[in-house]
């Protein structure tokens, strides 16, 4: 069986790693894997070391026909069994290439919580109906997907996944932040981006900061467009001495290390969080907005932390003061952050629902 994974930018966010899971996973194992992409990124890189076959194709937007001939040409000379898209662009130019190259089936995982216009409505009831199976990676997602012209009996949910392990709490990256092993470390994994919702976070540490009686930093790790804006909004502010940005950070389990408690305050565009999961992996408790597929994670206490509603600046900061003030809740509600990610998004197991649902059913 060979399979081609097809993405635009092939860098170093969620859906990439999700890509390189599933290729890990099945490479010279259950399959022969291939990989197309648009623009060059960490992914393509780390996958040129391991080996795996790399093909680069410009695609310019969703009915790109000569994108679509040139991975038609790709598929028939390497005998592409599947093709699996990541995206509405590729997933609509993958299925344009069977036109050229008719044997080929096509798979998409929907990574979005968007909902489309009615031009994207029109190419869903067209394009989609071709698809072998689309994989929703939340229950949002499928809804979603739903409501933007797609027939349900396509679609599965498959959560993304991630494989727990026993790991090692350490101060050393609070040593590095030059503060004191008993001050609460907060972090934040995020693009700096307007769905990201960080400035309703830098809100509710405000409300944080003027009521916390136990010292405490936030850490923001991650890059992107609005980067100054953030930066200039926390100096404005005169949070410099509790907020550190950190920019993009390549070890992200060293942060994690330390991190007493995980925040995600998305906005919008949030379909299941690899960053929250990797934190509960870690046994942090976490504080959620209720977007996209955080609901699908945390529930309540009994799952690993709370959800919140976006927007609710003093119910979040209520909450992250709780855990601020409670190191033995911390400590509860991390164990139990931990056994959800064990029980429901365990990756062996997510690996082998997927390869079952898209290529063998």
């Amino acid at each position: 069986m060979n399979i081609l994974y097809l993405i635009n930018h092939a860098g170093k966010a969620g859906t990439e790693k999700y890509v390189k899971n599933l290729i890990d996973a099945y490479h010279n194992k259950k399959a022969a894997c291939f990989f197309c992409y648009n623009e060059e990124g960490e992914l393509s890189q780390s996958l040129k070391e391991k080996g795996i076959p790399l093909f680069q194709v410009k695609m310019t937007s969703p009915l790109d026909l000569k994108a679509a001939y040139i991975i038609a040409r790709i598929c028939k000379k390497h005998h592409i069994d599947f093709i699996h898209t990541q995206y509405p662009r590729e997933n609509f130019i993958a299925i344009l290439s069977k036109l050229f190259w008719p044997k080929t089936k096509v798979i998409y995982t929907c990574h979005l919580t968007l909902k489309n216009n009615f031009i994207w409505r029109v190419l869903n009831r067209i394009f989609t109906p071709f698809n072998k199976k689309i994989i929703a990676v939340c229950n949002n997602a499928k809804e979603l997907l739903i409501e933007n012209g797609v027939k349900a009996d396509k679609i599965t949910v498959i959560f993304n996944g991630i494989r727990p392990s026993e790991k090692i709490k350490s101060n050393e990256f609070k040593k590095e932040l030059n503060i004191n092993d008993d001050t609460v470390l907060i972090s934040i994994l995020a693009r700096f981006y307007f769905s990201k919702g960080l400035d309703f976070l830098i809100d509710s540490i405000k409300l944080v900061k003027n009521e916390s009686k136990i010292p405490f930093v936030l850490a923001i790790a991650g890059d992107g467009e609005d980067f100054e804006k953030i930066k200039s909004r926390v100096e404005n502010e005169g949070l410099e001495d509790c907020v550190k940005l950190l920019g993009y950070i390549k070890d992200s389990d060293k942060l994690l290390a330390s991190t007493d408690i995980y925040l995600n305050s998305s906005k919008c565009y949030e379909a299941l969080s690899f960053a929250v999961l990797e934190a509960m992996s870690h046994k942090i408790p976490v504080v959620l907005t209720d977007v996209g597929g955080n609901p699908d994670i945390v529930r309540g206490e009994e799952d690993g932390g709370y959800l919140v509603p976006y927007g609710d600046a003093d119910l979040y900061k209520d909450k992250i003061l709780k855990l601020i003030n409670d190191p033995k809740l911390r400590q509860r509600l991390g164990e139990n952050a931990y056994n959800t990610v064990r029980a429901k998004f365990n990756l062996d197991k997510i690996l082998e629902d997927t390869f079952r649902t898209c290529y063998e059913e």
